[in-house]
């Protein structure tokens, strides 16, 4: 059986592309390279000592999705992570997520539904909770109305395969994962931000090496042990382990349901002031920040709920915010050739 990896040359999709084929698997990389790099591609071959097929193709052409679907006939299961997703463009942009994160979907599952059974695995998104009232946030916890048309997306994305899956040979698994940070172990592999990092690891790694000058925190008075916003970082190679985990599941029908929802995190949470002190112990360097004023759309607290995870999924996060932040040190390091 092949596995379609939209999205496979981003940061989660390679490291996921690298457990797939470490646990055997065919994969075919589908990615339009908007937002990663070809040379992704080398470094997953040079830690698995294999090179998986790639197709660049931009998912948004119909016509290009039913091609590929033609050509590579053996693909029954799909893990998709081909989508835009930062929150601030997606206000500023909207319709540019619906038609990349809608529209590529619907596509898939119109290819995927001609066959009699198959698997998709959606990487889907804590923000679907929004501020949730208790922490940690299950699997039950209310999906709120979105703060973004990002986060609208992750939750149409739900929706639209859960109605597919009801009326198709589609079983799937929706992942629902917090903050994923850090990089393969190798330095291979790692987080490639295009411009100015939307996320706060890699701001930090690049503010540790000089590319920025300065660290903004954005906050400090939310109610907090510290007064800065917690969330639950899980290392990326835990988090690609996972879709493996989930894929497996599918194929070995050991699923309850034809959608299955999980959370993915470490059941813990860190604060933005905790994870910049861990970054200075595991690195030895001592971060320029500041404290700004609070970003609109950022909610005060979220963290995982793992037990679901753990005990139906079988997974469990083992990675620690120290490994990720040291690895993610490490790989900053190597593409800035330091």
């Amino acid at each position: 059986m092949k596995i379609l990896v939209t999205g496979g040359l981003g940061f989660i999709g390679s490291h996921t592309v690298v457990e797939l084929q470490n646990e055997g698997f065919d994969v075919v990389i589908a990615d339009d390279l908007s937002n990663s790099s070809i040379n992704v591609l080398d470094g997953i071959t040079a830690i698995t000592g294999k090179k998986p097929e790639f197709e660049q193709i931009d998912l948004r052409d119909k016509k290009a999705v039913q091609d590929f679907f033609k050509k590579h006939d053996n693909v029954s299961g799909v893990i998709h992570f081909a989508a835009s997703k930062a929150v601030g463009e997606s206000v500023e942009n909207p319709l540019l997520y619906y038609e990349n994160n809608i529209g590529v979907l619907v596509y898939l599952l119109q290819e995927l539904q001609k066959k009699e059974e198959s698997y998709f695995i959606f990487s889907s998104s804590c923000t679907v909770y929004g501020q949730a009232e208790k922490m940690p946030i299950t699997e039950d916890a209310p999906v709120q109305a979105a703060m973004s048309p990002y986060g609208n997306t992750k939750q149409i994305g739900e929706e639209i395969i859960r109605d597919t899956a009801g009326v198709t040979g589609i079983n799937a698994i929706l992942l629902r994962y917090f903050n994923p940070v850090g990089a393969h172990a190798s330095a291979h592999i790692g987080e490639l931000p295009i411009g100015v990092p939307q996320n706060l690891v890699p701001f930090i790694t690049q503010t540790a090496i000089g590319l920025r000058e300065q660290l903004s925190v954005f906050g400090d008075d939310y109610p907090t042990p510290d007064g800065t916003c917690i969330r639950d970082y899980i290392h990326v190679v835990d988090l690609a382990k996972a879709h493996v985990t989930a894929l497996k599941r599918l194929i070995e029908k050991k699923n309850k349901e034809k959608v299955e929802v999980f959370n993915l995190g470490t059941g813990k949470g860190n604060s933005v002031l905790e994870v910049i002190n861990t970054f200075e112990k595991v690195s030895g360097k001592k971060l320029n920040y500041k404290i700004v004023d609070r970003r609109a759309g950022d909610i005060t607290e979220a963290y995982a709920d793992t037990r679901k995870a753990n005990d139906v999924l079988g997974w469990k996060a083992e990675l620690a915010l120290d490994d990720a932040l040291s690895s993610a040190w490490k790989w900053e390091q190597k593409i800035r050739n330091k």
